[in-house]
């Protein structure tokens, strides 16, 4: 089905794209030749902001109509219609491209900015932390030699002294880069890890160079981001090195269960390279016990890494930073400020409490960073990423933090926390759904449960229930996983809502929860109630053809 708060137009809405019709069927369309700039202009230089204008113009009329013809929070259809529209579109060649295919873009997009859009940790992001982005594309420094990023390369070294600060760590002792996320982030702490614990064995000989009976291994909980196994693989450990650690109900790592694992293996000559705490699991926003996690690794010399790629956006807010308390003792911290940072990604970032932990990432190439260079007083990058060429990423971050300040920062986080507790008390209040957990940052998780004469739960009398019988006054777990699945895919077909969809750790059935991750400061608790509303209308419709 189609329609509904929020629904985009049918696929004859779109008809123009790509075909001569709406914005991008105008002969000046695209700020081409008939604008005024060749269609071969460069956007830097003294003439390059000229050459952009034009160009620029017909990109924000093409987002517009794009996002109008939309008119939710993505567009209705299934995956092939909106593959056909993309086909249509690049058929089209000549200076209307960039006007018709931004306004596909822009139409086709999951629009985190519409309220109706909150499955995932993809943030709307802040129009002068977009602008200044743009700055950074038109000039195209790259930050793997100063040369070729003098301000940038400074910028970068100052914005990260500024993060280490705000983790608790010493900025004269600390160091770091800006990644493209957590998962380069997570992969660098455990390839330090590694080098660290294991002497640096593997990163020069592979695990053949290691002595007989050694079996280095990771520990982290089983609710912590899939990056962790595959850097586990990437690093010749194999995923097999990770230990996965038993998690409570709130999908916090049990510091019981963990000191058991730790136990085990060092009782079986295992090697602890590391614990990975998750400070912001991304299915509910939970903070592992750092102060105990801490104590854990310090006790059995493992090297300590947060992966605080979600949470770390707590650090902005006074009221939310405590949940952080210990984050300072790790050994290092990734942090992700494209999700609770309103940053264009990507916006990733890697610290260090100390710097000279870094020493087997450092490399040198003479063509780039060579010795007298730098012994003449230009800094070099280039030691600090696992990429050559890296984009200025920092430029966006360090213009956001001066416009809107970590207060002002921190009142955007604040109000998607609030956010996040209104959703929930909605989620309780009604019959239907089922409320998981109290969120902790700004997602939570909960499932459709059918109520009311359609449910079999309401054929039955509770009174002295026989044991061997099924109860029907609960819904079959396995049908319950069904519709919760399908439901969001109705969602999704009619463009009525972009919602989440997670298991829970364990086996069987279940398991299926529905999520919302709230990262769009401006939306209101009016905006979420009705996001709410159309996942109980979808449910019930649901219900009737796929949970019997």
């Amino acid at each position: 089905m189609s329609g509904g708060p929020g629904a985009g137009g049918g696929a004859e809405q779109v008809g123009g794209i790509g075909a001569g019709e709406g914005n991008g069927g105008g002969e000046d369309a695209g700020g081409g030749a008939g604008a005024g700039a060749p269609l071969d202009a460069l956007s830097g230089g003294v003439g390059g902001p000229a050459a952009l204008g034009p160009l620029l113009a017909s990109v924000l009329d093409a987002l517009e109509t794009g996002a109008t013809r939309r008119g939710g929070p993505l567009p209705p259809g299934r995956p092939a219609d909106l593959a056909a529209l993309v086909d249509r579109a690049l058929a089209v060649e000549g200076p209307d491209a960039l006007a018709r295919l931004t306004e596909l873009l822009a139409h086709g997009a999951a629009d985190p900015a519409d309220p109706f859009c909150a499955a995932h940790l993809h943030c709307p992001p802040l129009a002068v932390a977009a602008a200044a982005d743009l700055a950074v594309s038109a000039l195209n420094p790259s930050q793997d030699s100063w040369d070729q990023a003098p301000a940038a390369t400074a910028l970068e070294t100052v914005l990260l002294a500024e993060l280490a600060a705000l983790v608790g760590y010493d900025p004269a002792r600390a160091t770091g880069v800006v990644t493209s996320g957590g998962t380069e982030s997570n992969l660098m702490g455990l390839m330090l890890a590694r080098d660290q614990k294991l002497d640096g064995i593997v990163e020069l000989d592979g695990l053949l160079g290691l002595p007989a009976g050694v079996r280095p291994r990771i520990f982290t909980s089983r609710a912590a981001h899939f990056s962790v196994q595959r850097a586990a693989a990437l690093l010749g450990l194999g995923e097999r090195a990770v230990v996965p650690v038993d998690v409570d109900r709130d999908l916090r790592m049990d510091p019981v269960a963990l000191e058991r694992a730790l136990a085990e293996a060092s009782w079986a000559g295992h090697t602890a390279v590391a614990v990975v705490a998750t400070a912001g699991t991304t299915d509910t926003g939970a903070v592992d016990p750092l102060p105990a996690v801490a104590e854990l690794a310090a006790r059995y010399d493992a090297w300590l890494h947060v992966d605080a790629a979600y949470g770390g956006g707590a650090l902005l807010s006074d009221r939310l930073a405590p949940l952080l308390d210990g984050i300072e003792r790790a050994d290092s911290v990734s942090l992700d400020w494209h999700k609770l940072g309103w940053q264009p990604a990507a916006a990733g970032v890697f610290l260090v409490r100390h710097a000279e932990t870094y020493v087997s990432l450092a490399r040198r190439a003479v063509y780039l960073n060579p010795a007298d260079d730098e012994q003449a007083g230009y800094p070099s990058l280039l030691g600090l990423s696992l990429r050559t060429t890296r984009r200025p990423d920092a430029f966006k971050l360090a213009v956001t933090l001066r416009t809107l300040g970590r207060a002002g920062l921190g009142r955007l986080v604040d109000a998607c926390h609030d956010l996040a507790r209104s959703a929930a008390e909605a989620v309780r209040a009604e019959p239907e759904l089922e409320l998981h957990a109290e969120p902790v940052l700004t997602a939570l998780l909960f499932r459709y449960r059918p109520a009311g004469p359609d449910s079999p739960r309401s054929d039955v009398d509770p009174a002295a229930p026989d044991p061997a019988v099924p109860d029907p006054a609960v819904p079959d777990p396995a049908a319950l996983d069904r519709v919760n699945a399908e439901l969001r895919r109705e969602l999704l077909r009619g463009g009525r809502a972009v919602v989440g969809r997670t298991e829970l750790p364990g086996e069987g059935p279940g398991r299926v929860r529905l999520k919302l991750t709230l990262l769009n400061p401006h939306t209101t608790p009016a905006e979420v109630a009705a996001l709410i509303g159309e996942v109980v209308r979808a449910g019930r419709e649901t219900w009737r053809w796929v949970g019997r």
